[in-house]
């Protein structure tokens, strides 16, 4: 495997909850960034088919509405196996390129009417490898996804190396970002809903603290990407244009951006990486190495609930 590679962040649009038109961009996206030889693609936390941002407008007194939604964010939820992984599959295979994916994940193992916020890895011989259902909801968002549990904490081999995920603000979970470096993870996919400066700033520590590459990726969505039949739009101020701007980036393992913050606009965004700046950022610093102190510390993960 070659150590010097490139990697992209995906800061698209989903077609709003709309699984397979959402499916057909993402495939789309795959084969363009195979094209430009990309070894890996990171698309936004939950980008099929949608982020919920009516979790932080709607009460839950109404719950008519929000059954309503609920139904249609269901219905447009992901098993995996199903035929929708299988597209995704196919065009990774097609483009040769590792994909990380942000989905809603029905609980097929028991009901498939509960939601999980989950990341989908699939890599460039267009296999399932692996997937990582967030730990801990935030705020509203626990009305819309259970909790993951600690069997989804792994590093995946690809041929961008070894990739792992956080979704959005369990990356503040210290605990959550040690698991993560104790797999020997090299990239880290950061799919967010934040557009925050305090977010980047976040990332920029990460990449530092757990001497990685993160790719942070955010969805870029306007008020006109909601269909106007969706009666949370009216709750949104007036005037408003974009609902999230985006500002996805890539961040080298010694804390610098070196691909955006891509603001206000769909696009994909590209960056050439090599491992060795992994190797030279922890010849000071490595968490889990020479700086772990096992003898004074211990650390450990119950991988199911």
């Amino acid at each position: 495997m070659s150590k010097t590679f490139k990697v992209a962040a995906a800061q698209l649009t989903p077609v709003f909850l709309d699984k397979e038109k959402t499916i057909e961009k993402a495939c789309n996206a795959i084969l363009e960034a195979g094209k430009k030889k990309a070894k890996l693609i990171v698309f936004p936390e939950a980008f099929i088919s949608g982020y919920p941002d009516w979790v932080w407008l709607i009460p839950n007194s109404k719950g008519a509405e929000l059954n309503k939604l609920y139904v249609k964010l269901v219905d447009n939820a992901i098993s995996i196996p199903d035929d929708s992984t299988r597209k995704l599959c196919h065009a990774a295979k097609k483009a040769g390129i590792s994909v990380v994916m942000g989905i809603h994940e029905r609980n097929t193992e028991t009901s498939g009417a509960s939601l999980f916020n989950s990341l989908l890895f699939i890599n460039d011989q267009g296999e399932i490898i692996g997937k990582h259902r967030k730990l801990i909801p935030t705020g509203g968002e626990r009305l819309i996804w259970a909790q993951g549990d600690g069997s989804t904490f792994q590093s995946h081999n690809t041929s961008a190396g070894k990739v792992a995920g956080l979704i959005c603000w369990e990356n503040y979970m210290p605990l959550a970002r040690h698991a993560v470096y104790e797999t020997g993870a090299q990239i880290l996919a950061a799919p967010t809903w934040d557009k925050s400066k305090n977010w980047q700033q976040s990332m920029q520590h990460i990449a530092r603290e757990g001497g990685l590459f993160v790719i942070s990726t955010c969805m870029a969505i306007r008020m006109d990407d909601i269909p106007n039949d969706y009666e949370f739009k009216n709750l949104y101020p007036e005037g408003r244009e974009w609902i999230n701007t985006g500002n996805s980036c890539i961040i080298d393992p010694k804390g610098q951006i070196i691909t955006g913050p891509l603001e206000a606009e769909e696009g994909i965004l590209y960056a050439d990486i090599n491992l060795d700046t992994i190797t030279e950022a922890k010849r000071m610093f490595d968490a889990v190495g020479h700086y772990s102190r096992p003898d004074v510390f211990n650390f450990s993960i119950k991988p199911t609930k």
